[in-house]
Order: structure tokens, then sequence, then C-alpha cells
């Protein structure tokens, strides 16, 4: 199973806003199987930006960490298609474009769930969940995926 990670979710990781949330994040990521994770393109652009304003890294400090994120999580490009899909999600659930844009993108490279704080927990769309990675519970879809101690 594929899965998508959006921004929130990597800023956690990278250390911005909450020290707590990023342990829970960083020790979800490790208990994901190798090759399921993905990030779309669109989360790229947004990453870099909140790094670099809110973040207060230089641009090379944060282009340093998306090149980083390439090294160890494929990216999932944003394509025509994509982007029609995306206006289409906008207008009929009300979402902004640039969430629509992800869940889009999710949704056409294969993925079943996209870990995300952005969206209604488990709201389902084009075959694609959305779950919070601090749902309590997790979402089953989410835990039934997850390597135990020792499977790492």
């Amino acid at each position: 199973m594929k899965v998508a990670i959006d921004t929130n979710v990597l800023l956690y990781a990278e250390g911005l806003d909450d020290a707590p949330r990023r342990e829970a994040v960083l020790d979800l990521l490790q208990r994901m199987p190798r090759g399921t994770l993905s990030v779309p393109t669109v989360v790229l652009g947004e990453f870099f930006h909140v790094l670099t304003h809110r973040g207060n890294r230089s641009r090379v400090e944060a282009r340093e960490a998306v090149i980083s994120l390439g090294d160890a999580v494929p990216f999932v490009s944003t394509t025509a298609g994509a982007f029609a899909m995306a206006l289409d999600l906008a207008v009929d659930h009300r979402l902004g474009i640039w969430d629509a844009l992800i869940l889009a993108s999710a949704a056409e490279s294969g993925c079943r769930l996209l870990l995300s704080e952005d969206y209604q927990e488990g709201f389902t769309w084009n075959g694609v969940t959305v779950t919070s990675p601090f749902a309590s519970p997790r979402h089953p879809l989410l835990e039934a995926m997850l390597l135990k101690d020792g499977e790492y």
C-alpha cells in the first residue's frame, strides 16, 4: 500500500512547531514499510516556503532539506490530469486548491492513504483515505501497515 505525506507532517518531522509531535511523526515514519511513502511535488513547494518563512531557514538550508527528503522518499509528479481532478475537488468538496491538488496527486499515483491534518479525519476520495498521524485510535489502514518492534 502506498502512502502520501502532506506538508504539515513533514514540517513536524523537520522539527517545526512541536517537539512531541516531531517524535511521534518520526516514530511513525520509521515504522512504515520501505517503499510505501511518497511526497506530492506540490508539498515540496509548500515545505520549502514554510521552512524559509515561518521556519527562518535560509533558502540554501531549505533546498538541502528538500533534496534530503528526495533521497529518502520518492516524489509524486503533479500532472495536468491531477490538476483537473483538483479543480473538481475544490468545487465539489470546497477544498482549497493546494489541498485538492495534494489529494488528487496522491490518488493519481495510486496512494491509498494521505497522512495529513488538513482534511476531515477519514475523508476518502478516489480511493485515498486521509488520516492524521495523531488520530487516536489510528485509522485501521494505517495501523495494519505499521511494522511492529523488531520488524525494521
